[in-house]
């Protein structure tokens, strides 16, 4: 199903909702990234925490949560970092 993460119940529109989300929270907590060095590395220190988390076959939901964490700053990175 097109509207389907991975064959799963969540649907595009709530992965995109919770991304967004995740972004705004950042955005109040953190500064912008300063250099794409910068983002590279936290994009990397988040997959590194989803990828800990797949292979310890944590909860549904904390791998959500880790995924979504991903989703987010990749996202800052293109806002930040892009012209």
């Amino acid at each position: 199903n097109a509207n389907s993460i991975g064959g799963g119940d969540m649907k595009q529109g709530e992965a995109i909702k919770k991304i967004i989300d995740e972004y705004g929270s950042a955005a109040e907590k953190f500064q912008g990234f300063h250099s794409r060095h910068e983002g590279y590395a936290v994009i990397k220190e988040e997959l590194d925490e989803l990828w800990d988390n797949i292979k310890a076959d944590a909860t549904e939901d904390l791998i959500i949560e880790e995924a979504v964490q991903v989703g987010a700053m990749v996202l800052r990175f293109l806002i930040d970092i892009t012209e």
